[in-house]
């Protein structure tokens, strides 16, 4: 069953899609982890140089397919990407955890 996502996930999706790296960073907690690729970030300054990573190795769409609770201040979103990197289309698992308002972990994963 899908469920709408908290803000603070809604406005990390839009600002992925806009490309405005201020607003994504702003979405985390100053101590905030991010899981992606086998890699760990911490901290806003290294989420900063993913997303940064991120944005000029590949162009892509994200589909949002649903979003359910995982826990408490947890949330799952399932998307379909779609882009020009190895494969053209995937499917990834956003779990976000939530603190504040923020987001204080995020895991990506197949």
């Amino acid at each position: 069953m899908s469920v709408p996502v908290p803000g603070v996930v809604a406005r990390y999706f839009e600002a992925t899609d806009s490309g405005e790296k201020d607003v994504l960073v702003a979405c985390f907690t100053e101590d905030a982890v991010v899981v992606d690729e086998g890699r760990t970030r911490r901290g806003r300054a290294e989420i900063r140089q993913w997303r940064d990573e991120v944005a000029t190795a590949y162009e892509y769409t994200v589909e949002i397919l649903g979003a359910e609770p995982a826990g408490a201040d947890e949330y799952l979103v399932t998307t379909r990407l779609e882009g020009n990197f190895p494969g053209n289309v995937v499917d990834l698992r956003f779990r976000f955890g939530l603190r504040d308002d923020l987001i204080d972990r995020l895991e990506i994963a197949p």
